[in-house]
């Protein structure tokens, strides 16, 4: 076959809503914990590493448009 087809297998969709689930998860305990974070630098920590996994999130989504 010379042509990729254009289609998503069941695995390859069940990876990508993997990558969803584990970024979304992330960016939600990130900025649960930081709410209760009594540490600035934690909270700032957990801040930008929330706002790491939604830029990733964005991404993914992005990608499948």
């Amino acid at each position: 076959m010379n042509n990729v087809p254009k289609m998503v297998s069941s695995k390859d969709l069940d990876f990508i809503s993997d990558m969803l689930n584990w970024n979304y998860f992330a960016v939600k305990e990130c900025f649960n914990f930081s709410q209760i974070a009594t540490d600035n630098e934690i909270k700032d920590e957990l801040n930008e590493v929330g706002n790491m996994h939604y830029e990733h999130y964005k991404f993914i989504l992005n990608l499948l448009k």
